[in-house]
């Protein structure tokens, strides 16, 4: 979901905007609209030095192979990722229609092995399947981690997150050691297209059923009631939130950070380059902290794989 949202306080949309926090927003949003030097620069955002660790995003999507631009449009995420000093991104490549078959996925993997390969070191792969394709997805999740040497696993909008059906593949990512990055969004209306969307608290109910799993809800600021998520996420310590999203509100990533800890939040863009960078660099947070978040904690979750 990428439809940007009202701001909303306590009193409801609107309430209590100041002249300051109008002008906070317009700031964060001009970061997010240009390009921005590289993360690991010695200048200052918000009065602090900026981090220097690798940045990696965790959520970035390569293009299906059905558009005839395909290989510039990867081409121009790597060379985005370039300006912006994004050292590595966690991709997948999703079939244009869903529900996916088992072949449609299979060739989405396929295509994003051979884009490891055409960008080394650049390129980390999550394996995307549809759950409800049983044992075949089972078996492509296990060739791909285990053969192909993907990062992940991606799931989208086929079923719901706490559907049996799912758990074959939650028990398959714990038993390898690899995260998941499970689309969501809490949306104030039912989404006709999406009709199995999974949103922050069915995905804290999956961190709950499973607390060895690693789990990333994906794009809190991807549209939809982004405070609600934060919120939902609170009591599940194995739940990650990526910040990725083309919504640019002030303090999505500080209210993260102050419910659910800064360990639990990951740094992503979903295609939304500069707005992802420029939220991050642009929050009102330690260099310390945005280092945990532009790279630190999600090295931490990947080196958590099993050989």
């Amino acid at each position: 979901m990428t439809t940007p949202q009202t701001t909303w306080s306590s009193q409801g949309p609107q309430a209590g905007i100041s002249r300051r926090a109008i002008l906070r927003n317009s700031a964060a949003a001009a970061l997010g609209a240009a390009v921005l030097p590289s993360v690991g620069d010695t200048a200052s955002v918000s009065g602090g030095p900026l981090p220097k660790g690798k940045v990696i995003d965790c959520h970035a999507h390569l293009t299906h192979h059905s558009r005839a631009t395909w290989e510039a449009d990867d081409r121009k995420l790597i060379d985005a990722a370039d300006k912006l000093g994004i050292d590595q991104l966690c991709c997948s490549i999703l079939t244009p229609k869903r529900p996916s078959t088992a072949a449609g996925f299979r060739e989405c993997n396929q295509w994003l092995a051979e884009a490891i390969r055409r960008f080394p070191g650049r390129v980390l792969g999550y394996c995307y399947v549809n759950p409800g394709c049983g044992p075949e997805a089972v078996d492509e999740v296990r060739r791909c981690v285990e053969e192909r040497g993907f990062i992940g696993v991606k799931l989208y909008n086929e079923h719901l997150c706490t559907e049996p059906v799912v758990f074959p593949i939650v028990e398959l990512a714990i038993e390898l050691g690899v995260p998941i990055l499970h689309h969501a969004g809490h949306s104030h209306y039912f989404v006709e297209d999406q009709p199995h969307m999974s949103d922050g608290g069915h995905l804290a109910e999956l961190a709950r059923r499973y607390p060895e799993a690693m789990l990333i809800c994906a794009h809190i600021s991807g549209g939809g009631d982004w405070e609600w998520t934060v919120k939902a996420a609170r009591h599940a310590p194995n739940l990650m939130l990526d910040t990725s999203g083309s919504v640019t509100d002030a303090g999505t990533v500080e209210m993260a950070v102050r419910v659910a800890g800064v360990e639990r939040v990951v740094f992503g863009c979903d295609s939304s380059m500069t707005a992802g960078v420029g939220k991050v660099r642009g929050a009102s947070l330690s260099a310390s902290d945005k280092e945990k978040i532009l790279g630190g904690n999600i090295t931490r979750l990947l080196g958590r794989r099993k050989a």
